[in-house]
C-alpha cells in the first residue's frame, strides 16, 4: 500500500475475517464488482457468501481497546489510502476518518473500566443494585460514506460492553473493515469477538434475524432502516438506526459572513456531498442574501476536484456511476422546476487521462429554491447546496422543521440567546451553533423522526450496546402474607 496510486490497485484476498482470520466464502458464486471511484475501474470482484449459522462468538473483554487505537494510529495512512480508493473521498478526509476512528476506540477503551450500576438502599435494612451486562452478539450493518470510521463507532462502544459483533460493510465499499478485524486481532482481542461478513440484503437479512443475535445497529438509508427494524422486531432485538436527513443550516444577518460561509462549504461538500447529515437547506436572511450567494459561489467554484489521493485535492469521487447519474438528475430536475444553477451541477472530467472514466462532478449552489421543490425536501446525497431566503426567525423555523428528517441543523448568528432558542426549537438531533460537521467521538451523535433513534459515541451510547439488571436483596425475614 505504501507506493499505491490511483487507478493500481488490485484486491485478491479475501474480505471475510471469522474466527480470528480471513476467509473465503462457503459459495464461490454470485460475484459482484467493485469500482475504482476515481478511475471508473473494477480492482475487486465481491463473492457474497452464504452464511447460514454463527458460531464460537463469545463476549468481548475490552482491555485489548486501547491497544487497538495504537495499532490504527501506526498504520492510519496506509488505511486512508486504502478507504481513498475504495470510497473515492480525498486523502484529507480520509486521514481525519481513520483519526476519528481510533479516538473512538481510545474513548470506549476508557470507558470500557468505568461501567457501573447503582445503589439503592431499601427500608428494613434491604437494598438493591443495578448492573450493567452485555447484551450478547451485536450485528453492525455499515454505509459506504465513511466505511472504516462506521465500523469503529459500531465496534468500539459493542466490545466495550462485553459484546461480540458481527459487521456487514456496504458491497459497495467492502475492503477495510477487514483491516479493521486485523488491527483488533493484532491488539489482542479474542477471535471470534469481531467479525466481518460481506454481502448484501440476503446477507443482512440473515443477520437481523438469526436468533442469536441481540441487536442490529444500522447506518443508511430510510427505507432499508424500516426493513431493518421491521426483520429485527420479530425477534424484539434492540435496534439502533442512523438513516438520512435534510438538515437545515440557519444564517442570521448578524452572523460572521466568513464563517457562515465556511460552515456552508462544511455542510454541503465533505466527502463530496454524501453525507448524511450535511445542511443541505441553506436558510440565509433576505438582508445578506447577495453578499452570502457572492462569496460562497466563488468559494465552492474553487474548490479543487481530481485524483483523491493527491494532498491538493477537496474533492474526489462520487461512489459509483448509477449514484453520480441520480444526483445529476437531481440537479436537472431543479432547474425544470424553476432553481437557477449558480455554478457546478454538471459531470467533470478531470485532466489526468486515468481519471476519464471516474464518478466526479462540480459542487453546484442552487438559487431560486423554494421549499416545495424536490431539491429541498429530498435528499440527494452528492454536491448540491440549495439556497432559500427568509426573513424572520420564527418563519424560518417553521419551516425548517417542515421535513420528516430530523438528522442534524445548523445556525450562525452572533447573538447568543438566540442560537440557543432556536437549538432547542428546531427538530433535529444535533445543532451546530457557528459551526457545522464536527465529530467529536465524546458527543452523542443521532437522529429525531425519519432520521432514526437510539446514538452514536458519546457516554449515552453504553446504554444502547448494554442491558440493565437489578439485583434485590433481602437482609432480613420475608413477610408472611399467607
Amino acid at each position: 500500500m505504501p507506493g499505491a496510486s490511483t487507478g493500481t490497485v488490485q484486491v485478491s484476498d479475501p474480505l471475510n475475517f471469522w474466527a480470528g482470520k480471513r476467509v473465503e466464502p462457503r459459495q464461490q458464486k454470485n460475484a459482484e464488482p467493485v469500482f475504482e471511484p476515481a478511475t471508473g475501474d473494477c480492482f475487486f470482484l465481491l463473492v457474497i457468501p452464504g452464511w447460514g449459522y454463527f458460531s464460537n462468538l463469545s463476549r468481548a473483554s475490552c482491555e485489548f481497546l486501547k491497544s487497538a487505537g495504537g495499532v490504527l494510529w501506526e498504520k492510519r495512512e496506509k488505511i486512508a489510502k486504502l478507504e481513498v480508493i475504495n470510497n473515492g473521498k480525498s486523502i484529507t478526509e480520509a486521514l481525519v476518518d481513520i483519526d476519528i476512528a481510533w479516538q473512538c476506540i481510545e474513548y470506549y477503551a476508557g470507558l470500557a473500566g468505568a461501567l457501573a450500576g447503582q445503589h439503592v438502599q431499601l427500608p428494613g435494612g434491604a437494598f438493591a443494585y443495578t448492573r450493567r451486562e452485555p447484551l450478547g452478539v451485536c450485528v453492525g450493518i455499515g454505509a459506504w460514506n465513511y466505511p472504516f470510521q462506521i465500523a469503529a463507532w459500531k465496534s468500539a462502544p459493542a466490545l466495550a460492553c462485553g459484546n461480540a459483533m458481527v459487521f456487514k460493510p456496504s458491497p459497495f465499499t467492502p475492503v477495510t473493515a477487514v483491516i479493521l478485524a486485523e488491527i483488533y486481532k493484532e491488539a489482542g482481542v479474542p477471535d471470534g469477538l469481531f467479525c466481518v461478513v460481506q454481502g448484501g440484503a440476503e446477507t443482512g437479512t440473515i443477520l437481523c434475524q438469526h436468533p442469536k443475535v441481540a441487536k442490529v445497529s444500522f447506518t443508511g438509508s430510510v427505507p432499508t432502516g424500516k426493513k431493518v427494524m421491521e426483520m429485527s422486531a420479530k425477534g424484539v432485538k434492540q435496534v439502533t438506526l442512523e438513516l438520512g436527513g435534510k438538515s437545515p443550516l440557519i444564517i442570521f444577518k448578524d452572523c460572521d459572513l466568513e464563517n457562515a460561509v465556511r460552515g456552508a462549504l462544511m455542510a454541503n461538500f465533505l466527502t463530496q456531498g454524501q453525507v448524511c447529515c450535511n445542511g443541505t437547506r441553506v436558510f440565509v436572511q433576505k438582508d445578506i442574501m447577495p453578499q452570502f450567494l457572492e462569496e460562497v459561489v466563488k468559494r465552492t467554484k474553487a474548490i479543487l476536484v481530481g485524483d483523491p489521493l493527491l494532498d491538493s485535492t477537496r474533492m474526489g469521487a462520487l461512489i459509483n456511476k448509477p449514484h453520480l447519474e441520480k444526483v445529476l438528475g437531481f440537479v436537472s430536475q431543479a432547474k425544470l422546476q424553476g432553481a437557477r444553477v449558480l455554478c457546478g451541477g454538471e459531470r467533470f472530467v478531470p485532466s489526468d487521462p486515468k481519471l476519464v472514466n471516474g464518478y466526479f462532478m462540480s459542487p453546484c449552489v442552487l438559487d431560486n429554491c423554494r421549499d416545495d421543490m424536490t431539491c429541498v425536501k429530498e435528499e440527494i446525497f452528492g454536491p448540491v447546496m440549495s439556497v432559500l431566503p427568509f426573513d424572520t426567525e420564527e418563519e424560518v423555523v417553521q419551516r425548517a422543521n417542515n421535513t420528516t428528517f430530523g438528522l442534524a441543523s445548523g445556525v450562525f448568528t452572533r447573538d447568543i440567546s438566540r442560537a440557543h432558542r432556536v437549538a432547542e426549537n428546531l427538530e433535529a438531533g444535533t445543532c451546530f451553533i457557528n459551526n457545522y460537521n464536527i465529530s467529536p467521538v465524546e458527543v452523542p451523535f443521532g437522529g429525531y423522526k425519519m432520521s432514526g433513534f437510539g446514538r452514536e459515541n458519546g457516554q449515552v451510547t453504553i446504554e444502547y450496546y448494554s442491558q440493565l439488571k437489578t439485583v434485590v436483596v433481602e437482609m432480613g425475614d420475608v413477610d408472611n402474607y399467607f
